[in-house]
């Protein structure tokens, strides 16, 4: 069976170089510009996110999801070079995406909201606010809870909350007596 298989490869190799290696080389090629586009498209983001000023979590979700988005339309644009019919498999990443999308729809929210809380910066660090009758003084705001601090106690309030309801900014009741 492995004289079998020497010989079809010995007999064939030219045919296989002559076919497949072009689309091989033109497949690699793509590839590697895809690579190279995500890894600039990586570093112009951290670049205009310092310049801007954005928080670096923010910044670095948007230079991941970018760098992912060219690496995964890299594959499939190379595949496709190869003559492999991609249809299935972006359909499959369509459904996939919807399907993650629907099932971390709360999560996605609060990142959402989070990046929006980052870059707007309605309150800050070691200011007071009160949202649906939870109130203290703002100690972190992360992509996907703000925490605050009121008697001793913290408070883990999710980004999208804060993001959909009244919220009031100002001094503790007890100060402004």
């Amino acid at each position: 069976m492995w004289d079998q298989f020497q010989e079809f490869v010995q007999d064939n190799l030219p045919l296989i170089f002559h076919v497949w290696g072009p689309k091989v080389l033109m497949a690699a090629g793509l590839l590697m510009v895809f690579w190279v586009a995500s890894r600039l498209a990586r570093k112009t983001i951290f670049t205009a996110g310092d310049k801007a000023r954005l928080e670096y979590p923010v910044v670095r979700l948007m230079a991941m999801a970018a760098r992912v988005t060219l690496l995964v339309a890299g594959i499939v644009t190379a595949l496709g070079t190869l003559g492999v019919d991609v249809s299935a498999l972006v359909a499959g990443l369509g459904l996939t995406g919807f399907a993650l999308g629907f099932a971390i729809k709360d999560t996605i929210s609060n990142i959402l909201a989070g990046v929006l809380l980052l870059v707007y910066r309605p309150f800050s660090k070691k200011d007071y606010v009160e949202v649906k009758g939870m109130e203290g003084e703002v100690s972190a705001i992360d992509l996907r809870y703000t925490t605050l601090e009121s008697n001793g106690q913290t408070i883990l309030l999710p980004n999208s909350l804060l993001f959909t309801n009244p919220i009031t900014i100002g001094k503790p009741a007890e100060e402004e007596k």
